[in-house]
C-alpha cells in the first residue's frame, strides 16, 4: 500500500503545467460531450435505445475522457485503483453471475428485440417492460406483479415481443359435430368475423379445416386485430360464435363411446365428462 502511495505522490511530483493544461482540456471536453449527450437523451433524440443504456452511454463517454485525463497526467489507473482500495471491490463485483449479467445486458440493448413499454413473454412471465438494466429486465404482469428476470436468464430463454408489430392473429380453434354442416359453419364464422368492430377485414378471417377427430370435425378460424384490441377481439369473438352457431343450429360435439354388446347389438352413449 505504501508504495502505491509513493507511486502516486511521484508521479504528481513530475507534472507539469503543460501536461495539466492538456488534462484539464481533455477534462472540460469529456463533461461538454456528456452533458450533451445527456440533454439529446432528454429530448428523445436516442429513444430507439432503453433509458438505462441511454445513462450508461453517457457515463461511459464520461469516463473515457477521464482515462485520458488521468493517463496524460502520467497515472497508472491499476495504481489508482489500488491506492483508493477499491480493485478489490470491483473485483468482488464483477463476480461470474454478475459479469455475465452486464455483457447479457449490452447483447440485449444492441440486439433490440423488445424495449420499455413493450409487451413480452419470457419463461412462464407475461407483462409490460418497465426496464432494461444492467443486470436485470422488469416486468410488470397483467395481474400487477413486478418481476425481475436476470438478463443472462433473458438470453438464454425464449423471447416473444407481443407488441412488436401493430396487429395480431387471433387462432381459435373450434369443433362441430359430424352432423353439422360445414359450409354452413364457414358461412356463420365469416358472418361473425364481419360483423365485429374490432376485426379487421385486411387480412382476411380465414377457416382452415384441421383434421377428424373421435366425435368432431376440428376447424381453425383465424382474425386479425389491432394490437390494442386483441384481448377484446379474442373474448367477443369467442362469445358471439356461441350464440351465431346456436341460431344457426351447428351443433357443438359431445365425446361419445360405442359399447359392442355380447349379444352382437351395439350401445352408443355419451362420455360422462361431457
Amino acid at each position: 500500500m505504501s508504495s502505491s502511495v509513493n507511486s502516486v505522490q511521484r508521479i504528481i511530483d513530475s507534472i507539469d503545467a503543460a501536461e495539466a493544461i492538456r488534462a484539464a482540456l481533455l477534462l472540460t471536453a469529456g463533461l461538454v460531450i456528456s452533458q450533451l449527450y445527456f440533454r439529446l437523451a432528454r429530448r428523445g433524440v436516442l429513444r430507439h435505445l432503453p433509458r438505462s443504456g441511454q445513462r450508461l452511454g453517457g457515463w461511459l463517454i464520461l469516463a473515457v475522457f477521464v482515462s485520458a485525463a488521468l493517463h496524460q497526467l502520467g497515472f497508472n489507473l491499476s495504481v489508482l485503483l489500488g491506492a483508493a482500495g477499491v480493485f478489490s471491490v470491483a473485483i468482488g463485483f464483477a463476480s461470474q453471475t454478475s459479469a455475465a449479467n452486464v455483457i447479457s445486458g449490452f447483447f440485449l440493448v444492441s440486439e433490440g428485440s423488445f424495449a420499455v413499454g413493450d409487451i413480452i413473454r419470457a419463461g412462464n412471465h407475461t407483462g409490460e417492460v418497465l426496464s432494461v438494466d444492467m443486470l436485470s429486465v422488469k416486468l410488470r404482469t397483467f395481474d400487477n406483479l413486478y418481476v425481475r428476470i436476470p438478463n443472462e436468464t433473458l438470453i438464454k430463454t425464449e423471447v416473444v415481443n407481443l407488441s412488436k408489430f401493430p396487429i395480431r392473429r387471433i387462432d381459435l380453434k373450434i369443433s362441430i359435430s359430424y352432423n353439422s354442416d360445414i359450409a354452413r359453419a364457414r358461412a356463420v364464422l365469416l358472418d361473425v368475423a364481419e360483423k365485429n368492430p374490432f376485426c379487421l377485414e385486411e387480412p382476411r378471417p380465414q377457416i382452415t379445416l384441421q383434421g377428424f377427430g373421435e366425435s368432431s370435425v376440428d376447424i381453425q378460424f383465424s382474425v386479425w386485430a389491432a394490437r390494442e384490441n386483441f384481448m377484446e377481439v379474442r373474448d367477443g369473438v369467442q362469445e358471439q360464435i356461441k350464440l351465431a352457431f346456436d341460431a344457426a343450429q351447428i351443433e357443438f360435439p359431445f365425446p361419445t363411446r360405442t359399447l359392442h354388446l355380447a349379444n352382437g347389438s351395439e350401445l352408443r352413449t355419451k362420455n360422462d365428462a361431457a
